[in-house]
C-alpha cells in the first residue's frame, strides 16, 4: 500500500521514442490484417437468423452442427447456453431470402433436421438491415472521435486534442486488428465495447491532461517534459487501481459470462490495457512532440499573475 501513497518518479517519457515505434508497428499490422482478412462480421451486420431451441435431453453441439451442415448450412454456428439442453444456432442469410418467408422456412427446415428440437425464438436480420447497422456503427465511432477532439481543444489545447484523438483512433484500431487476425466474430455487442473503450481511454487521458495544466501553474521552472512525467506519476496510483478493478470485472465476464459475452469482454480487456498505455505514451508523447509549452495552457493574464514574486 505504500506504493499507492507516495508519488513515484518514473521517467515515462524517456521511452517515448520506443513506444512510438511499437504503436506505429502495431497500428500498421492491424491495418494490414484488416485489409487482408477483414472482420468476421456477426449476423448483426451480415444478416441471418438466430434460433434459440431446447431439447428433451442433453444436447451435443457438435452433432447438431454436423446435421445442419449436411442439411445445407455450411456456416452454421452452434453454441451451448443456459442449461445443457439449450442451444443457440446462428445461420447466415441466404441470397434472395426475405424476412416474410425466412422465419417460417427456417423453422420448417430445423424441424426436419432436428425433429427433437423445440424452437423457442427466431430472430431474423436481413442483409440490408445488417449493412445499415454497420454504416451507423462506423458513423457512431467517427462522431465520437470528432466530439472528443472538439471537447479537448476547447477545454485544453489543440495539441492535446490531436494527441487524444490519435490515441482514441489507436485503441479501437488495435482491437479491430486483433479481432481480424484471430477471426473473432465482431457483432453489435463488440461494437458497443469499442465505443466503451473510447470513453474509458478518454477518461484516463483527461485526468492526466488536467494534472499537466495544474502542474504548469505550480512548477514554473520545470520543462514540459518534466511536467508531463510528474503528471503521469501523480495519477499513476489512480490509473493502476482503476484499471485493475475494471479488468477484474471484465475478466469475470470473459470466463464466467458465457460465449455470448466473449467478444464484448475480450474487446474491453484489450481496450483497458491499450487505453491505459495510449493515455501515457500516445496522447502525452504526441502533445510534447507538437511543441506543448506552458503558454499553451495558461492565459497571458493568469500566467503573469502566477509569475509574480
Amino acid at each position: 500500500m505504500e506504493f499507492f501513497k507516495q508519488n513515484t518518479k518514473i521517467d515515462f517519457m524517456a521511452q517515448r521514442k520506443w513506444t512510438a515505434v511499437l504503436s506505429a508497428t502495431l497500428f500498421l499490422l492491424s491495418i494490414i490484417s484488416l485489409f487482408i482478412n477483414g472482420l468476421n462480421w456477426g449476423l448483426d451486420f451480415t444478416g441471418g437468423a438466430q434460433i434459440q431451441m431446447s431439447f428433451p435431453q442433453e444436447a451435443n453441439p457438435n452433432q447438431i452442427r454436423d446435421a445442419l451442415q449436411n442439411a445445407g448450412f455450411p456456416e452454421a454456428v452452434v453454441i451451448s447456453y443456459g442449461t445443457s439442453k439449450d442451444i443457440l444456432v446462428r445461420l447466415a442469410a441466404k441470397k434472395g431470402a426475405n424476412e416474410e418467408v425466412s422465419k417460417d422456412s427456417i423453422v420448417s427446415e430445423i424441424a426436419k433436421v432436428l425433429p427433437d428440437a423445440k424452437v423457442q425464438q427466431v430472430d431474423y436480420i436481413g442483409p440490408q438491415v445488417g449493412q445499415e447497422l454497420a454504416t451507423k456503427g462506423a458513423l457512431a465511432i467517427v462522431v465520437a472521435l470528432l466530439g472528443t477532439m472538439i471537447y479537448i481543444a476547447l477545454r485544453f489545447d489543440f495539441r492535446f486534442a490531436v494527441g487524444s484523438t490519435v490515441a482514441l483512433i489507436h485503441d479501437p484500431m488495435l482491437i479491430l486488428g486483433i479481432f481480424s487476425f484471430f477471426h473473432i466474430e465482431f457483432n453489435l455487442i463488440a461494437l458497443a465495447a469499442v465505443l466503451t473503450v473510447i470513453g474509458y481511454s478518454l477518461n484516463d487521458t483527461i485526468v492526466i491532461f488536467d494534472r499537466v495544466r495544474e502542474n504548469f501553474r505550480k512548477l514554473r521552472k520545470s520543462t514540459p517534459l518534466e511536467v508531463m512525467n510528474q503528471a503521469i506519476n501523480q495519477t499513476l496510483s489512480r490509473t493502476i487501481m482503476t484499471s485493475a478493478l475494471t479488468l477484474t470485472v471484465v475478466l469475470a465476464l470473459f470466463f464466467l459470462g458465457g460465449s455470448m459475452l466473449h467478444g464484448f469482454a475480450l474487446a474491453l480487456i484489450i481496450g483497458i490495457v491499450v487505453g491505459t498505455y495510449s493515455s501515457i505514451y500516445v496522447a502525452g508523447s504526441l502533445a510534447l512532440a507538437l511543441g506543448l509549452t506552458r503558454q499553451n495552457l495558461l492565459p497571458p493574464a493568469k500566467e503573469a499573475l502566477d509569475d509574480r514574486p
